[in-house]
């Protein structure tokens, strides 16, 4: 029987080559193509069972080449690939005839269920994986995150209290930051569980807007919508007897959430578009980095819910409240991707170890585990070092500030209140000097940024010098907030909306403290980067640098 033929078409070369080994070890023949242009040519010109596409790409997107290879009567199914940016993107492409989405990064598992959705009876059957061949470190498989290392008490609670309930058929809530390892808990219930032999499902609710979010978990009937060309299962049902894990459970909408609970009593549900009830058996385990309690009194989750998955709540502190691991943690991380990227390396230098035990780590283990491979990957400390100084404290040479310049951050790099700051004595202060009034605004601002500072004109002992006023460049007028609804609101939606804008307030603020470094500013707010990133553009927040002025 002849193999069957996959086109995959990204503009990253790293990509394709990934994607080529892995789909050619489980059994397929792999074609590649760099653009869309390319792509359609292949397409026109040969046969091929399946495709792989790529959303995001110059010249002409993956919605474009969609649009075009269905226009020419190409019916072979088209499996989207996006990161976040593409998410609504992939909406379209859904509505334009693809046949599934997957979100990137991806892992083996998650890809080839994606292909045998989208070919039936026709997909191979799974190939054992090829000893000695390491994967490409392109695309997060997940492989090693199953590995929990942990001496801390607090880990070992978390540890003990997984080894009791493994085996129960409850709900298990996973509590904590970001990048603190609920994943790797979740993957640890299964595999102690007896389920551990049937599939383990992840899925990522805020990866996907709400429309999506609901095909993908629960499946649809050919016809449900424009483009569902064919039934599709949903998550659900690929995890009956098994577990699914839905990450980041509190960016569900309050509608899907309804249908969450119906799952969770009746173990059962309708696919969207479906007359029959589907009846399931799976093992549900959620996790978050929100504060449930807080966001059912905002009315962005039901309580209901929330206490039918709080049966057992695990919560996993961050990594600076378990210093003991870093160093255990940055060995694996080394012996990780060492065999990947360097050779004859067994040990990171004094002074960045130093450095990794001094840290905060707001990105948890996470951001550990990328620190590390940067080391890999770049072979200078130092480099790794400037980046830890510049985000845990000012810089030596920063230079000594009056109490008005204590709380912002934006320009010397530290953490504003948090740290003191000496005060020099009056004879010694600088000012910075104020342009006239009649100066226009981008001169004004200019003058401001001059890296040499006007001195002081002497002024009598008894007089008092005004403290300086700096003027953040990214402290720049925003627009005003989406006004509200028309007609009458109810107490709940003043409330929401309420929550609204203090949130829009003091991302904003934190915003302009980080000089607009949306990952730092995710870390130091204790949400996700990617719910950031959707409170940004819900908020109406509109980024400085991208803006035609500056």
């Amino acid at each position: 029987m002849d193999r069957i033929a996959v086109l995959v078409v990204d503009d990253e070369e790293s990509v394709r080559t990934f994607l080529s080994e892995l789909l050619g070890s489980a059994g397929y023949q792999v074609r590649c193509a760099s653009s869309g242009a390319q792509a359609l040519e292949m397409l026109a010109g040969g046969s091929f069972d399946a495709v792989l596409l790529d959303v995001v790409m110059p010249e002409m997107s993956g919605l474009e080449v969609l649009r075009r290879y269905r226009g020419q009567g190409g019916n072979a199914p088209v499996v989207v690939l996006s990161g976040l940016t593409g998410a609504d993107d992939a909406v379209r492409a859904m509505k334009m005839g693809a046949s599934d989405y997957l979100s990137k990064p991806l892992g083996n598992d998650e890809l080839q269920d994606a292909l045998a959705r989208a070919l039936g009876t026709r997909a191979p059957e799974r190939q054992p994986v090829v000893q000695g061949v390491a994967p490409r470190p392109v695309v997060d498989t997940g492989a090693d995150a199953r590995v929990l290392i942990s001496s801390s008490p607090s880990m070992r609670r978390a540890r003990a209290l997984v080894e009791r309930i493994a085996n129960e058929n409850v709900p298990v809530l996973l509590l904590g930051e970001s990048g603190t390892g609920k994943e790797v808990i979740a993957r640890e219930i299964h595999s102690r569980s007896q389920r551990r032999g049937r599939p383990f499902i992840k899925v990522n609710c805020a990866a996907l807007p709400g429309e999506l979010l609901e095909s993908e978990l629960f499946g649809h009937e050919r016809g449900a919508f424009t483009g569902a060309t064919a039934e599709k299962p949903g998550k659900f049902e690929l995890a009956d007897q098994g577990t699914i894990f839905l990450d980041e459970i509190g960016e569900m909408a309050i509608r899907l959430q309804a249908k969450l609970l119906q799952v969770l009593q009746d173990e059962e549900f309708f696919r969207v578009g479906g007359k029959k009830s589907v009846r399931v058996d799976s093992r549900v385990v959620v996790a978050t980095n929100r504060d449930l309690e807080k966001e059912i009194a905002l009315g962005n989750f039901r309580e209901d819910l929330y206490y039918r998955l709080n049966v057992v709540a695990i919560r996993l502190p961050p990594l600076r409240e378990r210093r003991e691991d870093v160093m255990p943690l940055t060995d694996h991380f080394l012996k990780k991707y060492g065999r990947q990227y360097i050779s004859g390396v067994n040990e990171l230098p004094t002074e960045v170890l130093q450095a990794f035990a001094d840290y905060d780590w707001p990105g948890n283990v996470r951001e550990l585990e990328n620190m590390v491979r940067r080391l890999c990957v770049l072979k200078d400390p130092t480099l790794v070092l400037d980046e830890l100084h510049g985000e845990g404290r000012a810089p030596a040479s920063a230079p000594s500030l009056p109490t008005a310049y204590a709380g912002d951050d934006s320009v010397y790099g530290g953490r504003g209140m948090e740290e003191p700051v000496r005060v020099p004595p009056a004879s010694s202060v600088q000012v910075l000097e104020m342009p006239s009034r009649n100066v226009s605004g981008a001169t004004a601002l200019s003058h401001m940024q001059s890296h040499a500072p006007t001195p002081v004109v002497h002024e009598p002992l008894n007089s008092v010098i005004p403290a300086p006023r700096y003027v953040n460049p990214f402290d720049v007028p925003q627009p005003p907030p989406p006004p509200p609804p028309t007609g009458e609101l109810s107490l709940k939606d003043i409330g929401k909306r309420a929550a609204m804008l203090a949130e829009r307030e003091a991302i904003l603020a934190m915003l302009q403290r980080t000089a607009w470094n949306k990952r730092r500013a995710a870390g130091k707010l204790r949400i996700s980067y990617k719910a950031l990133l959707y409170k940004i553009k819900e908020c109406g927040i509109i980024d400085p640098r991208s803006s035609a002025e500056l």
